[in-house]
């Protein structure tokens, strides 16, 4: 039975925390490890953690890059799984990742899709079918493969050790799990299952600020990563590890 780790990074969200950690609790299947990354905050957020009974590992650097890899270094088991402090995931979240990982052993890793909560019914409506339906579309074609959601994913830590030295954590200005997704090897496959249920705060469609501030980083990920492998010689890449008995991206029912 493989072990998993869940990873995730925080920054004052104690309140948020709390909630993440206790749909957590009620998982059918349990994770082996919890690992809350305080990324320098200034709240509650790491009591909130050590009193759940999750291992606090501190990442003074800001940035969630930064703090994603910290935990992904610091996990010991199989499977990473991330979330977010703001994600409250499905009782079988876990249950499912494992399920899904051990039955397609040529997958790397698995990520899927959510609903919001909070907010208004628009932002709820536009974060769910057009922000993620058009991060899921456009970045599949540009990468050859689906995109990592940095709110629902896990990957295996081999995966992780092939990837880790070539992921920008330096970089505050960028989205993570986009970043992580161009350091995908053309061998290496995601699979996306649409049933892979977790919620996540609407926050982001709150403001205009916060929902620019999203747009830019997204450009901002997709051009820094482009300049390094652009995508048409990604897909040749791809298209060769496929005919040299490698396995296509796959979409999970």
């Amino acid at each position: 039975m493989p072990r998993i780790s869940v990873i995730i990074p925080v920054y004052n969200d104690a309140e948020l925390l709390r909630a993440c950690l206790s749909a957590l609790d009620a998982q059918t299947r349990m994770a082996d490890e919890i690992i809350v990354v305080d990324n320098a905050s200034t709240d509650a957020s790491a009591q909130v953690a050590r009193n759940a009974g999750a291992r606090v590992v501190v990442e003074p650097v800001r940035g969630i890059l930064a703090a994603t890899a910290a935990g992904f270094d610091a996990a010991t088991g199989d499977i990473l799984a991330r979330l977010d402090a703001d994600s409250v995931a499905s009782p079988t979240w876990l249950e499912d990742i494992e399920r899904i990982l051990e039955s397609r052993q040529d997958a790397s890793a698995v990520t899927g899709t959510a609903s919001f909560y909070g907010g208004s019914a628009l932002a709820r409506w536009y974060g769910r079918w057009c922000d993620l339906g058009a991060y899921f579309t456009l970045i599949a074609a540009l990468l050859g493969h689906p995109p990592l959601f940095g709110s629902n994913f896990a990957l295996r830590a081999g995966a992780w050790q092939r990837i880790r030295s070539d992921v920008h954590r330096e970089r505050n200005d960028i989205h993570d799990d986009l970043a992580l997704s161009y350091q995908f090897r053309a061998d290496m496959n995601v699979v996306f299952d649409k049933n892979l249920a977790m919620s996540i705060s609407a926050r982001p469609f709150g403001s205009w600020a916060s929902f620019s501030r999203r747009v830019i980083w997204g450009l901002r990920t997709v051009f820094l990563n482009s300049r390094e492998e652009s995508p048409w010689r990604r897909h040749a890449a791809r298209r060769a590890a496929v005919s040299g008995g490698g396995s296509p991206m796959s979409v999970e029912a």
